[in-house]
């Protein structure tokens, strides 16, 4: 099994020479604190839980799995003692405001430590993630009743929680949901319904489990604008936050899945479950819009810790395996072949690796610094913020996930037959990290969400402010000869880019399928030139060093990674545009029958 070793200097290298961490925290209202002294003193501890304690658990989280019996659910071995000192270690508070007894830290460090966590073992971090769900409701829509009754447990690991949107006939159209609640005399309500893919719905690790979902009360119309959201705990919790009798939830049964074994994912039957309405009657999804925007931004992430996972493991095996001689001459002349490392095909595959994760660092790490913006930043900068993280959101949950795919299947190639066995680990990432692609909106639906929504329906506006920003940064360097072969090929992807969105939007006003039909290639477009014009930031950032003198090879690193990506990657998007400008007749010509003849 590949040795986690969280990739601190790398990290480090995004946070404080990309995106100067020290000046962004310092400009944030509030957020004085994070010095870089705290800031490493929190890289290191999150480095030392991720690696000593959630690592171990990886494989054998995997292999036994979950267990149901009689309603219950059973986490792996070591799970429960791994909960315990994560949430003992203050874990759970890191980015919740003081006055809500958190830690008060910006959504940027969190997201820096969920990351390693996240790389460790994913399973496990899907209960630490979840539990956050009715955190971020209360946050966002609770009275200070209703958060005095909850987050104090909540936050100390005591209870957990989870998000309960999807049902078995619905799926992402959340407007279709049966879940019905009833209003009670004494104001609470009343639940009926069933809910699936509820991961940590049920678990042995803590006492109670909160759950925030989304349900239709009696007489509300249908669609979007009758859903309301409510918290109902497994326990029914008194106002003074002590725990009462059992509230009727219960759990059918756990999906068998292709990964994430340790997390359960559960079936959810609310029986006449009491509930309290957060906010009004009517409007939950404008609440559970901020907790539905931090998932999708979460599930970027996993496609990072996924590829992050995926690299170390292969770089590793590809400088022990011995394997052929090299087609120049031998490599390593006392052993009988030379490492697979110094094969073309195999630097192809860790090259790719490497530029994906790491330009997809950049990118997560990008977003949770403009969260920072939106929630601790000026008047301009929340409005500046809050329009990047519009646009670049559904770009990011849906492009990181997707090279995830790439770059974790990679590292299964590199390790030839040995990486489809199971004692090596590497299967095991393909298998954890595939689902990042579909939950909390499959691509397709993040693609719908980045054209329909974001660009045509802002008309444009918030793709203006993103290429004007590249555009912007292009011609600040464009006298730098070291940088111009990175510079003029993102100001031309930059200048096709408005002209590409022209041409969908045109396409779109005589049909709107086409839309549809452009909308992933269109993402995957846009993509492939965000990571691209990241690269750029990263390259201009490494030269400066070494004009500079610093001779660290690690900068060497960056201009060649640089380099790789421009050459070897980034005109894949030349064959996105393509594909958007052939339009969508050739997928729709074929009647619903004429796909399968048997």
């Amino acid at each position: 099994m590949p040795e986690y070793k969280a990739p601190l200097r790398d990290m480090a290298f995004v946070q404080d020479e990309l995106f100067n961490s020290e000046q962004h925290y310092a400009d944030l209202n509030g957020c004085e604190q994070v010095t870089p002294d705290l800031l490493k003193a929190i890289m290191e501890e999150g480095a030392k839980i991720s690696e000593q304690t959630l690592h171990p658990l990886f494989r054998s989280g995997d292999e036994e799995g979950c267990k149901f019996e009689n309603g219950q659910v059973t986490t792996p071995s070591g799970f429960k003692n791994a909960w315990k000192q994560w949430c003992e270690g203050g874990w759970q508070t890191l980015g919740i405001p003081e006055s809500e007894g958190g830690q008060g830290l910006p959504n940027s460090v969190g997201a820096y430590v969920s990351e390693m966590a996240g790389s460790a073992n994913w399973a496990f971090s899907m209960y630490t993630g979840l539990a956050q769900a009715p955190v971020t409701c209360l946050l966002n829509g609770g009275t200070e009743e209703q958060k005095q009754r909850f987050l104090p447990k909540l936050l100390s690991g005591e209870w957990a929680g989870t998000m309960c949107l999807t049902e078995a006939h619905c799926g992402s159209d959340v407007g279709l949901l049966k879940t019905k609640a009833k209003e009670n005399e004494d104001g609470t309500y009343t639940l009926q319904g069933t809910k699936i893919f509820i991961s940590g719905g049920e678990q042995d690790l803590t006492s109670n489990i909160v759950h925030a979902i989304l349900a239709r009360v009696e007489g509300a119309p249908k669609g979007t604008r009758g859903i309301s959201l409510f918290i109902t705990p497994k326990y029914w919790v008194e106002e003074d936050g002590s725990m009462a009798e059992f509230n009727n939830i219960t759990c059918g049964s756990i999906e068998k899945k292709m990964g994430l074994k340790g997390s359960a994912t559960c079936v959810m039957n609310y029986d006449g479950a009491r509930a309290i309405l957060l906010g009004e009657e009517g409007r939950g999804l404008e609440i559970m819009f901020h907790l539905m925007n931090a998932a999708r931004m979460g599930t970027a992430l996993q496609g990072l810790s996924m590829a992050e996972a995926s690299l170390q493991g292969a770089v590793t095996y590809a400088r022990e395996r011995l394997q052929m001689r090299s087609l120049t001459g031998k490599k390593n002349p006392e052993g009988d072949a030379d490492p697979i490392i110094v094969h073309p095909d195999v630097r192809r595959m860790l090259m790719t690796q490497k530029a994906f994760t790491e330009g997809s660092r950049a990118f997560v790490y990008w977003l949770a610094q403009l969260v920072d913006h939106e929630n601790f930043g000026s008047d301009e900068q929340k409005k500046e913020a809050a329009d990047f993280l519009g646009l670049l959101t559904p770009i990011a949950k849906a492009f990181c996930t997707e090279v995830s795919q790439e770059v974790t299947n990679l590292g299964v190639q590199v390790f030839g037959g040995h990486g489809f066995i199971s004692e090596h680990g590497m299967e095991q990432i393909v298998r954890d990290g595939r689902i990042s692609t579909i939950y909390e909106g499959t691509t397709g639906i993040q693609a719908i969400d980045l054209v329909g929504r974001k660009v045509l329906g802002s008309k444009g506006k918030l793709l203006a402010r993103m290429t004007a920003q590249i555009d912007e940064y292009c011609q600040a360097n464009r006298d730098n000869k070291e940088l111009e072969q990175f510079v003029e090929p993102m100001l031309e992807l930059n200048q096709q880019w408005q002209q590409l969105t022209g041409q969908m939007a045109e396409a779109a006003m005589k049909n709107m399928e086409e839309a549809g039909a452009a909308s992933v290639d269109y993402l995957m477009y846009s993509g492939y030139l965000i990571t691209g014009y990241l690269w750029l930031q990263m390259a201009n950032v490494a030269q400066r060093k070494q004009l500079e003198g610093d001779s660290d090879p690690f900068y060497k690193s960056k201009i060649s990674t640089a380099r790789f990506y421009f050459k070897r990657i980034l005109p894949r998007a030349q064959a996105h545009r393509a594909a958007v400008l052939a339009g969508g007749e050739s997928m729709m010509e074929l009647a619903e029958d004429e796909f399968v003849f048997v």
